[in-house]
């Protein structure tokens, strides 16, 4: 196997390729954006790829949901939950005062800005392709007095040429953030009664009423749903298709019978995965929405058609 993950290399998200087994000790190759991890994939040059999808504090990550939505079509095999964990670095001999700039991906300067706010007021905020690419710019050339950078600990841990200003800064001490692992289209991972599964539902029509549509293949059948987002699709100004997260898998027969509802409703619809729950949380499901209900169902009316 040769993965790709959002790199460089000491990320959140080369941690949550780390959680898959084997991967530890198979080749790994970083890519400096989303896009590019899943092209990739899709060239057959990496055999999956590891990336953010979602943020218990910023919500989704956009450049995932688009670009899994759009393009030749990928599968989500697996999720990973990462606790994210925040520290301030700077070139030995800076003082907190003294911090002018901070460097940092947006989420995570996002998750930093109240202990940022209090801690170092006078700091401006620099975008990064990555929290790692941001400190390792302190090391470079480039760097002046009063920069800083706010990445993992890991970090911080493999270069000791940085020094840790402030530790545990993320303003919200629970912040986890869940990656999902993409291949190409293939067989479905089995079903462990703890699934998930996600699509990408164009909006059909817009129209009163073409959101609840959708949402009612899923609780006419007792689906629950664990996400929802709309995202733009770039074709023109107010056409929408909405990214879904619903607990199941596409093996059980009401979350099948709800896949089939929205490809009548909407026919682009995108199957992007049924896969194992990272949190082994299982759904509950009334005793009618049960496999053995629907198989009941199916039955009766077979009998009524003289099958």
């Amino acid at each position: 196997m040769l993965y790709t993950f959002l790199g460089p290399a000491g990320t959140f998200t080369e941690a949550a390729l780390l959680k898959v087994p084997g991967a530890r000790d198979a080749e790994r190759v970083p890519s400096p954006s989303v896009p590019e991890a899943l092209d990739l994939v899709r060239s057959h040059r990496a055999d999956a790829a590891m990336v953010p999808i979602e943020n218990s504090v910023e919500g989704g990550v956009t450049a995932t949901l688009d670009a899994i939505s759009t393009g030749p079509e990928l599968r989500i095999v697996r999720e990973e939950l990462v606790p994210i964990t925040f520290v301030l670095v700077a070139r030995p001999g800076t003082r907190l005062e003294d911090v002018r700039r901070v460097c940092t991906h947006g989420h995570a300067w996002a998750q930093c800005r109240r202990w940022a706010r209090e801690n170092i007021p006078l700091a401006e905020y620099e975008p990064a392709s990555s929290t790692v690419a941001g400190a390792l710019a302190l090391l470079g050339a480039s760097s002046r007095p009063g920069d800083a950078a706010i990445c993992g600990p890991i970090v911080a841990e493999e270069h000791p040429e940085l020094e840790v200003l402030g530790a545990g800064i993320g303003d919200n001490p629970g912040a986890v953030t869940r990656f999902i692992l993409v291949s190409r289209p293939g067989s479905l991972p089995p079903r462990t009664g703890a699934d998930k599964t996600t699509v990408a539902v164009p909006l059909p029509q817009d129209r009163p009423g073409a959101l609840m549509e959708i949402l009612e293949q899923f609780a006419s059948r007792g689906v629950n749903l664990s996400r929802i987002e709309s995202r733009p699709t770039g074709e023109y100004l107010g056409h929408y298709f909405f990214s879904i997260d619903a607990e199941g898998h596409a093996g059980d027969a009401r979350v099948a019978d709800a896949l089939a509802g929205l490809h009548r409703l909407s026919p682009q619809t995108r199957f992007l995965g049924s896969y194992r729950r990272a949190d082994g949380v299982e759904p509950v499901v009334s005793p009618h929405n049960s496999d053995t209900a629907f198989n009941a169902g199916a039955a009766w009316v077979r009998t009524i058609l003289g099958d």
